[in-house]
This record gives C-alpha cells, sequence and structure tokens, in this order.
C-alpha cells in the first residue's frame, strides 16, 4: 500500500503469477494469474485499475512454448476484460531454457502480473491478520475435491504433473465483489485469500503476523487434504467480531455466494478438528 500525500487515498500494488498452473493449462493458469492479483488487492480494501506483465517463455520456434505463450495471451485477455484491468504495458522474455539430461527445455512459462488498485478511503484498508481472540473466522467462496497443482501434491506427493486447480472466473468475480462490499460495510476485521498451499497455510500466513492462531472444524463434505491444502480458487478467509455475526450472516444471504463458517481465533494454539497443531509462535521460529 502506497500514500498519496495530502488524500485521503492510497495506491494497492502486487505481484503475482504460479507458473505450476500456466504449465498445467495456460489459458486457465493465465486467467489465475490476474485472478489472484486482483483478490490481492481487493483483499486489502482497493479496486483493481489496469496490469503490466512480464511474460516469461521458452524457445519461441518450439511448438509446446509457443502454443503456451499463444494460449496466455488468450487467457490474459479474457481476465482483463473480466476484471476490467487493462494492460498497460510490459515485455515478453523469450529463449528461456535449460538443459535437463542432455535435452534442451523450456522453464515453465511465467506470465508475472504486476496490477494497480485504488484504496479510495485509507479508513478500509485491510490487513491479514487476526486481531482478538474469540473473532469468528469464514469462509467465503466454495472448497472443493480438488489437490491438482497444490504444493501438497507437488512437494508431499511427488506428483509434478496435473491439470490446474478448479477455477470459474465468474464465481472468482463475485467472490471478490462481495468481499470488497464486507469491507466498505466494516462488516470485518481481517481479509486473506486462499491460495499457494490451501486454507491452512493462509491461517497460518493470517496468524503469524499478530500471534493469535485459529480453531476450525473441516467440511465434512470434502475429503480433509482437499479442504486443508487444495488450492481450488475463488475463496478468501475473514475474521468478524461476535457482535457483527448477526450483520455479516444477514448480508451473505443476500449475496449469491457460498461461505462457511470455519471457527474462531483462539489466544496462540492451531487446532483443526479437535486436534492440535502446536502454536503459532513455535511455528513462526521454524
Amino acid at each position: 500500500i502506497v500514500n498519496i500525500k495530502g488524500t485521503n487515498k492510497a495506491m494497492a500494488l502486487t505481484v503475482d503469477c504460479n507458473s505450476k498452473y500456466v504449465y498445467a493449462d495456460p489459458e486457465i493458469g493465465a486467467q489465475i494469474a490476474i485472478a489472484e492479483a486482483a483478490r490481492n488487492i481487493v483483499c486489502s480494501g482497493a479496486k483493481p485499475l489496469a496490469i503490466t506483465n512480464c511474460l516469461n517463455f521458452g524457445n519461441p520456434y518450439n511448438p509446446e512454448a509457443f502454443w503456451q505463450f499463444v494460449g496466455t495471451i488468450k487467457g490474459m485477455g479474457k481476465a482483463c476484460t473480466k476484471f476490467n484491468t487493462p494492460v498497460t504495458g510490459g515485455n515478453v522474455s523469450f529463449y528461456n531454457q535449460y538443459s535437463h539430461n542432455g535435452n534442451v527445455e523450456p522453464i515453465y512459462p511465467t506470465p508475472t502480473i504486476g496490477m494497480l488498485g485504488l484504496l479510495e478511503d485509507k479508513n478500509h484498508q485491510m490487513t491479514m491478520s487476526f486481531k482478538n481472540k474469540g473473532n469468528i473466522i469464514f469462509l467465503i467462496g466454495a472448497s472443493k475435491n480438488d489437490i491438482s497443482s497444490s504444493e501438497y501434491l507437488v512437494s508431499y506427493h511427488k506428483v509434478r504433473k496435473s491439470p490446474p486447480p478448479f477455477f470459474d472466473i465468474d464465481i472468482e468475480f463475485n467472490v471478490q465483489s462481495t468481499v470488497s462490499k464486507l469491507i466498505k460495510k466494516n462488516l470485518v476485521c481481517s481479509v486473506h485469500d486462499v491460495s499457494d498451499g490451501g486454507l491452512f497455510i493462509s491461517l497460518v500466513e493470517s496468524s503469524l503476523v499478530s500471534g493469535y492462531a485459529f480453531d476450525i472444524i473441516t467440511d465434512a463434505e470434502i475429503r480433509p487434504d482437499a479442504f486443508l491444502f487444495g488450492e481450488a480458487q475463488g475463496r478468501i478467509i475473514v475474521s468478524i467480531t461476535p457482535s457483527r455475526e448477526k450483520d455479516f450472516i444477514d448480508f451473505m444471504m443476500k449475496e449469491k455466494v457460498s461461505y462457511l463458517a470455519l471457527g474462531h481465533v483462539t489466544k496462540g494454539e492451531m487446532r483443526v478438528d479437535d486436534i492440535s497443531f502446536g502454536f503459532i509462535a513455535d511455528a513462526k521460529k521454524a
């Protein structure tokens, strides 16, 4: 967040891309890169305005590398149109490759997105950190039985090739719109998107800053690994004060967006389904 002196406004800036998603499906992966950048801007309380890009690909004479480039451009165009974030500039870098077992391989396609947003009222600036013990944690957006292209699948199960995670650009847009309204109505205390690593990692990230942690219950209709570590898009964690719970639920009932009560903020212990995963202070040291 960059202050604009002499006004009540600020700029919001973010950079984003997950090359695993783009490798899995260039068109969908590029859309996710735009959507996640927009999600970051929205979670700060700002409105996405425009992007620039740094597109990194292999040898364009390699048919697969060129196909990745073409798919990425199509995906960027579709997502930028949906989020009304025109491309103001950028650059393309080709011939990014490496030698593997004697073969020259293109790098994972990496269309890095830089996005600019405007925070129209600095009083509405949001942060990801949990604020007080006892605050209620909600997940906005629906979880899916999906672990595709997740850090969990790659790092733990060593499966490096899978489809991109669940993504629906209309659902994504509606979730972000709903969260923007929640922030403007002062109904939320913290806002953080679910992205790399999944829900559990996002909860930990919201805990690391303040030292407060979480006690949540998983969704019985979703596999525990997918619920905690899947990277299905279009999900945002918010926390609210108990006194605003009725107002929050009344508002969410009018929105056409899924939401789920996860649990509450704790003094520092991380708990999932009544199982302790230690204290955030120790996790922070690690």
